[in-house]
């Protein structure tokens, strides 16, 4: 039996788009975003495609969502359910990761508060802030400079695109 000879190829990758408002700070294992203005199905439906995306391509990171600056919200209770029951079952079986969400908008915080209790139990431990950026940098366990209100200089790996 003769062996077989293989030659593996490496070929480039072209770096992944981020959704307007998403940084990923892959040497901080932490995705950011900051939603501006309406807040909608397709804004929520992009971060979590990318979420999808991400935690198949790279080693588990935690998330922050800064949605202080959403002043308006396009989103139901329906939406929201589907959308907690997804992530949960989709991270099934994964380590364990954090989410923090600092919210202080009413309608935000009650489809938040919904989602926190729907993949309570999960791999995904989601906590609500209401104005504590220290504690958000300090339970995430990432440089307050990360969860800060203006996002840091970009930098290669915390631009609109994840290399």
């Amino acid at each position: 039996m003769t062996g077989w000879n293989c030659v593996i190829l490496s070929l480039p990758v072209a770096p992944m788009i981020l959704p307007p408002g998403v940084q990923f700070h892959e040497d901080n294992r932490l995705v950011v975003w900051r939603p501006h203005g309406l807040l909608d199905e397709k804004a929520v439906s992009d971060v979590v495609a990318l979420l999808g995306r991400l935690e198949n391509e790279r080693e588990p990171f935690h998330r922050f969502a800064d949605t202080t600056a959403v002043d308006q919200v396009d989103l139901n209770y329906e939406f929201v359910i589907r959308v907690a029951l997804f992530r949960r079952f989709a991270y099934e079986h994964r380590p364990p990761i954090k989410s923090a969400i600092l919210a202080t908008n009413p309608t935000l915080l009650h489809y938040f508060q919904m989602h926190a209790l729907l993949t309570r139990g999960s791999s995904i431990n989601v906590l609500i802030f209401q104005n504590d950026r220290g504690a958000v940098a300090q339970w995430l366990g990432v440089p307050i400079g990360l969860v800060a209100a203006e996002p840091q200089a970009a930098t290669d790996n915390q631009s609109n695109t994840a290399a």
